[in-house]
């Protein structure tokens, strides 16, 4: 049984800065056309190019999280004769056989699926009643000299200039309007990447606090939870947050029916919209351990509106900020709504898999695809930070956090520079850092020492059980 749960730049996909922010379409750079269509079971993707070029890389080139290998190798099929779509390094590219340019006119086939990505958004959503919602920065793309330079390129692309970070995308489908930006439209374009548009008939269903897309096959209890646990623990973060970056989201939820032996929440943010994808046998029965559960992943999704929207890290290797934050939001939120949650428990999880994982440099999982130690790590840093901010204030996670968002609002952003420099002015302890610099930097040989180390520094209760740290 596993459960997989995404979160996002904005949430964060951990691609910050290069693939999730609004691009204004400058004369001097003109960006690629591109028009997404279904035509019954068919689906195309016809890109213009704007300039020659020998190889045009995709922005957003995440791997299956299941397989480990590229989406588009088993979605996408180049129609265009003499150009190939391969991978590179780690990114997805369009070359020609011939090395000559890339012709300005591609078309691309499409066969849309649910899966779920490391650290990106997913690049389909499927109903069970056909429709489908597909992601438009994944048809971003931008020019390079050659394959080689591809290859040579880093996985975080914020200090590398590239020629455009965007795509105009038209988009249309021949069974009727498709859904964008909560209205049916008959072929609207999207000039910004991170929005999903819906071809089909799945409807919005609008309430006072929330927007709903749910999938008609999603068992009963789940979209009942989700309709009215969400606008609860939303309420509950801008009460002791202030406001986040919506004050009234979207919710589309997909169902992936119920595989054998399996529980599977993944999900997404995106500016006022929470993507969500269920899957298992394990999920159609409503319990108190898949409330709870469920609860904990509304909570994490939503957090993202602060910590992850409202301020977002600068760089991928600091996504230990947000989706460590958010899972410590969720779980104390969840404490305080839902009191028969066991939230030690969750918290324990947390500091056996920081302790699994920091043998090697947290800052730099997301090039192992152990994406799992920014949330557990920075989850233990979260609650370094909290018992700090009790031993100087008397407050908690919140009012840390809160401080950090009123800090850095103006500008959106928050650095492990600031995150760090908030936590010793509370302690005074310029050691405090020194354990999390290793962890991020360096990872231990037993990172059940360092963790000790900082808990003691901190005040956080713990205490040592066959070389292993136990909260009490």
């Amino acid at each position: 049984m596993r459960s997989a749960v995404l979160a996002a730049c904005a949430a964060a996909a951990l691609l910050t800065g290069c693939g999730t922010t609004s691009a204004k379409v400058e004369a001097e750079r003109p960006v690629p056309l591109v028009t997404v269509s279904r035509d019954g079971e068919r689906w195309t993707a016809d890109f213009t190019l704007p300039s020659d070029s020998p190889t045009w890389v995709f922005l957003r080139s995440a791997l299956a999280r299941e397989s480990g290998k590229p989406w588009r190798e088993g979605q996408w099929a180049v129609e265009t004769p003499g150009v190939v779509l391969e991978r590179r390094g780690h990114f997805d590219i369009l070359r020609t056989t011939d090395g000559g340019p890339v012709p300005r006119n591609i078309r691309i086939r499409m066969t849309p699926k649910a899966e779920d990505l490391n650290a990106d958004y997913d690049p389909a959503l499927i109903f069970t009643d056909g429709s489908a919602a597909l992601y438009a920065g994944h048809f971003t793309l931008f020019p390079i000299a050659s394959p080689e330079a591809a290859e040579a390129l880093p996985m975080d692309l914020n200090d590398v200039e590239i020629e455009s970070d965007n795509s105009r995308i038209t988009w249309r489908d021949a069974a009727g309007p498709v859904l964008f930006e909560g209205e049916r439209q008959a072929a609207p374009v999207s000039e910004r990447s991170n929005v999903y548009v819906l071809f089909g008939r799945a409807d919005l269903v609008d309430s006072p606090r929330l927007a709903t897309v749910i999938d008609p096959g999603l068992p009963v209890w789940l979209g009942d939870e989700i309709k009215t646990f969400s606008p609860r623990i939303a309420a509950y973060y801008a009460e002791r947050l202030g406001p986040g970056q919506t004050d009234k989201p979207t919710i589309m939820v997909s169902w992936n029916g119920p595989t054998p032996q399996l529980r599977s929440m993944g999900g997404s943010v995106l500016p006022g919209l929470i993507i969500m994808a269920f899957e298992g046998d394990n999920v159609v029965t409503e319990s108190t351990e898949m409330r709870d559960h469920a609860r904990w992943f509304i909570g994490h999704e939503s957090a993202h509106f602060w910590l992850g929207q409202t301020i977002r890290y600068e760089f991928s290797r600091e996504a230990w900020i947000t989706e460590g934050g958010a899972d410590l939001m969720a779980m104390r939120a969840q404490a305080v709504l839902s009191p028969t949650y066991d939230v030690m428990t969750a918290l324990q999880e947390e500091v056996d898999d920081c302790t699994t994982l920091a043998v090697k440099p947290v800052a730099s999982a997301n090039q192992r695809s152990e994406h799992r130690a920014y949330y557990a790590c920075g989850a233990v840093f979260g609650l370094a930070a909290e018992a700090a901010q009790r031993r100087a204030t008397g407050g908690d996670w919140f009012d840390f956090l809160k401080g950090l968002i009123e800090r850095n609002r103006e500008d959106g952003k928050v650095n492990r520079e600031e995150w760090l420099a908030a936590l010793l002015q509370l302690t005074g302890d310029p050691d405090v850092r020194r354990e999390i610099d290793t962890l991020l930097d360096e990872g231990a040989p037993d990172p059940a020492v360092l963790i000790a180390r900082l808990f003691d520094r901190t005040g956080v209760a713990y205490r040592m059980e066959g070389g292993k740290v136990k909260l009490v």
